[in-house]
């Protein structure tokens, strides 16, 4: 009888090689731990159901019901909303001044001095009684009043312009086709300190110059009108926002305020270029201003000219509570991001912590001892069916909800491509948010503790913010620091400098730019997970 050869146990070092540990192997391992676990599946599900759900909620959760002048029939829907005009991007705009204008046929330029910038608000408490009730007005300018010369297509709504003009906070202004702006020269107008404003025209470029004396002049800029006609309508407009107080609160906003009014002066009026002899025609383009004081006039005294209007040339802004705004963004029909998250950050914690509990680990890293491998491939796999799962229900969630927006309400266009950022942005989210929880997990080893933190770390400053619970200053920065950041990128909708608007979360709009909010979120999840794996590599299983 011989005796067998003995192999003495030789127990695990940290570096040592296993069978087949290619990572191709590891991740597929890992792989099919997650898609044969039923409640991981569920969960995911869960995510996809619960966004879908609240989206469609939102969409589907606005009616409108008024009543036409003079005790007419009641309507209901779409037929109760305001017409918007389109610009040539195809965004709504408000396209509302006084226009004093001649045609201008090719190529030419338009010369004035600016004088005097006044105007009218209304009164500071719309509840107090005076010589004439309500409507009395005071004395004053919104800084975004505006005075000046203008080259504009035609006098529909919405025609391509550009202008060059004096406003009454930000002094003067280049601004076109009613999204762009210019600084130029800084400053009020007045008698003792007077602007000079010209416009060229070439082609279908404009070209706006500024200057303080009339013989000193800087190009403040130069833009080009896709499709301007031959012959467009030139001369000088003046225009005056709307006054609104917005005040929010949890759960709302309200607004308060009313229509405006502001009177330029203009003299050393020149022009050079294909103008008719014919006189001056005064339009109020879209009524000039949604009500009282009034469309607006011009009058001439020789060269000397005085126009006054009301309104705005500018976008429409989306947001809840901003006067005037349409009822819904596709961020809207994403309201159900945050309520995934917690479905998608409680499977993606479990998905390590589980195998911790159950004592699994020590099984999983006996097979792959290469623990920086292990937890890479459980990140890929966690992140990558969370984005998948995220990518459907937002994208169905934005197709749906506007369809069901649409119905009743206005839904706020976009291009496709800011369609495709915030689809794919709401996925990156859920994804890297995945991430984050199960580095953490890997970091705890306890389930409760590490989605609580996620949870309190993300969902609650978003919930905070956009529920208009804290003030806006502390709302911004908490959005700025935390990784709620990351919602950012849901913004489907500028925020313009040159429109005084709420731009708050509870509006839609966030302190930072999209990538840059999920930027912050991938540096707390790529910090953490590197702690997860120096931890895991030098802890026990």
């Amino acid at each position: 009888m011989t005796a067998g050869t003995v192999t003495p146990y030789q127990p695990y070092r940290p570096g040592q090689q296993a069978g087949r540990d290619g990572f191709a192997q590891v991740l597929h391992a890992e792989w099919t731990k997650f898609r044969t676990v039923r409640g991981w599946v569920i969960g995911l599900l869960a995510a996809v159901l619960v966004m879908l759900g609240l989206g469609l909620l939102s969409a589907g959760g606005s009616s409108h019901t008024c009543q036409t002048s003079g005790g007419g029939p009641t309507r209901t829907g779409r037929a109760c909303l305001p017409t918007y005009a389109v610009g040539p991007g195809g965004e709504p705009v408000d396209d509302s001044f006084y226009f004093v204008r001649q045609p201008l046929a090719g190529n030419g330029s338009i010369t004035v001095r600016v004088t005097s910038l006044t105007g009218l608000l209304p009164p500071a408490n719309p509840n107090a009684s005076g010589p004439n009730g309500p409507a009395d007005t005071r004395p004053g300018l919104m800084p975004w009043a505006k005075a000046g010369l203008i080259i504009a297509g035609g006098t529909n709504q919405g025609s391509a312009y550009a202008a060059m003009m004096v406003t009454a906070g930000h002094g003067v202004r280049l601004q076109d086709n009613y999204t762009q702006d210019t600084a130029g020269e800084p400053g009020a107008v007045s008698a003792a300190s007077p602007r000079w404003l010209r416009l060229t025209r070439s082609g279908g470029t404009i070209t706006g110059y500024d200057s303080s004396d009339g013989t000193h002049w800087t190009q403040v800029g130069a833009v080009h009108l896709t499709g301007l006609p031959s012959t467009a309508q030139a001369g000088l407009f003046t225009a005056s926002p709307d006054y609104n107080v917005v005040s929010q609160s949890f759960g709302g906003t309200s607004t308060t305020g009313g229509p405006t009014q502001a009177t330029a002066v203009f003299d050393q009026l020149g022009r050079s270029g294909t103008w008719p002899a014919g006189t001056w025609t005064g339009d109020a383009i879209g009524a000039g201003g949604s009500g009282p004081p009034g469309a607006g006039a011009y009058h001439q005294n020789g060269s000397q000219f005085s126009v006054t209007g009301s309104g705005d040339i500018a976008p429409v802004i989306a947001g809840h509570g901003n006067e005037g705004d349409p009822d819904f963004t596709i961020t809207d029909f994403l309201l159900g991001t945050f309520a995934g998250l917690i479905a998608v950050v409680v499977v993606a914690t479990m998905f390590i912590t589980a195998e911790y509990r159950r004592g699994l680990i020590r099984t999983t890293l006996a097979a792959s001892p290469r623990r920086g491998r292990v937890l890479a491939a459980k990140a890929i796999v966690v992140g990558a069916v969370t984005f998948v799962a995220g990518l459907v229900a937002a994208t169905v969630a934005v197709i749906a909800g506007t369809a069901l927006g649409n119905k009743n309400s206005y839904v706020f266009p976009v291009s496709w491509l800011t369609e495709l950022r915030v689809v794919a942005g709401a996925a990156a989210l859920l994804a890297v948010a995945a991430v984050l929880a199960l580095a953490l997990g890997t970091v705890l080893r306890r389930s409760a503790a590490a989605v609580s933190i996620v949870i309190v770390a993300i969902v609650l400053p978003y919930i905070l913010a956009v529920g208009s619970v804290l003030p806006v200053g502390v709302s911004d920065w908490l959005l700025r620091i935390t990784p709620a950041a990351a919602f950012a990128v849901q913004q489907a909708v500028p925020q313009y400098p040159q429109v005084t608007a709420l731009y708050s979360p509870g509006s839609g709009y966030f302190p930072l730019p999209p990538w840059a909010g999920l930027a912050v979120l991938c540096g707390y999840a790529a910090l953490v997970l590197g702690l997860a794996a120096v931890l895991l590599r030098r802890r026990d299983a």
